[in-house]
């Protein structure tokens, strides 16, 4: 893994990612997640391509403020922060939560789109785990410094450490815990229900993208599910996949919520495949205006 680099958008530190050159892939990481999600992916894409994978605000190494965690204010960071870099087209690729802000990000700043990745992507239909509605409930934030607290990181990490020196291998489990062990910190916290809470809440997903997609006619799109997966329904993949007929579905066997880190080989190859598909004609832009 590359070693994270910081600017300081809005007054907050924003971490982030920067490996490799050329045509440049940004990589979004779902609730409760950090760049780091995508560790296993990064090396083989940044053979080809250079490689942009921030934590979000909220999220890792990002700073935590108190306010908005909302999908609109996620894709305007995310165009400063490619300001910033100097950095003016992409391939958006996200994953869960972050499906969800790359399509926000391509219908509010679609100059910067070239190509649209979803993997295992929210924002497409109600359906949600039972564990994150039940979080989103009034009265978690009373619950989950209990369920993260101090004593239960050190004991998940104790099982963790023992399962791997014994060389078994659990990357859905793992990943998972990762989510939950960020959650120690109250800021973290904080901003974790901030989030969860503007997307879904105790009936499901309450931000849906299936009426806006045909604002994203013409732009090249990849889906990429696990068969298995428990968080976001495959249903939701093929949904979508209909909605966008010039789309590609690639449904992995025996993968659930998190292809990038259960087959990232796979992951890899696909986005290396879809890397190699022409790019959006870019929309003009009036001079001196920027969207959002």
């Amino acid at each position: 893994m590359t070693t994270l680099s910081t600017v300081t958008i809005n007054g907050e530190p924003a971490a982030y990612r920067d490996v490799g050159r050329g045509e440049v892939i940004l990589l979004i990481h779902g609730m409760a997640g950090s760049s780091a999600t995508w560790r296993d992916v990064i090396p083989e894409l940044a053979r080809h391509h250079r490689v942009l994978a921030p934590d979000l605000p909220g999220h890792g190494a990002s700073g935590k403020p108190r306010g908005d965690y909302s999908l609109g204010s996620f894709a305007a960071w995310l165009r400063d922060l490619l300001d910033e870099l100097d950095i003016d087209r992409v391939t958006v690729v996200g994953q869960s939560l972050g499906g969800g802000v790359a399509m926000q990000f391509s219908y509010q700043h679609p100059e910067y789109c070239q190509r649209l990745a979803l993997i295992s992507s929210g924002g497409l239909g109600p359906d949600v785990s039972w564990t994150l509605r039940l979080l989103a409930a009034p009265g978690a934030e009373l619950l989950m410094p209990v369920i993260a607290a101090a004593p239960v990181i050190t004991a998940g990490n104790k099982v963790a450490s023992w399962l791997g020196d014994r060389g078994l291998r659990a990357p859905r489990a793992n990943e998972m815990w990762r989510a939950h062990r960020s959650l120690g910190d109250r800021e973290t916290r904080a901003a974790f229900l901030r989030t969860l809470r503007a997307v879904v809440d105790h009936r499901g997903q309450a931000v849906s993208a299936m009426g806006k997609l045909h604002l994203n006619e013409g732009m090249p799109t990849l889906l990429i599910w696990g068969d298995d997966d428990a968080v976001i329904p495959v249903a939701h993949a093929h949904a979508a996949h209909e909605a966008m007929p010039a789309s590609r579905l690639e449904i992995l066997p025996g993968v659930g919520h998190f292809p990038q880190v259960e087959d990232p080989d796979a992951v890899a190859r696909l986005l290396l495949e879809f890397q190699r598909q022409p790019a959006r004609t870019r929309r003009p832009v009036a001079p001196g205006h920027r969207s959002g």
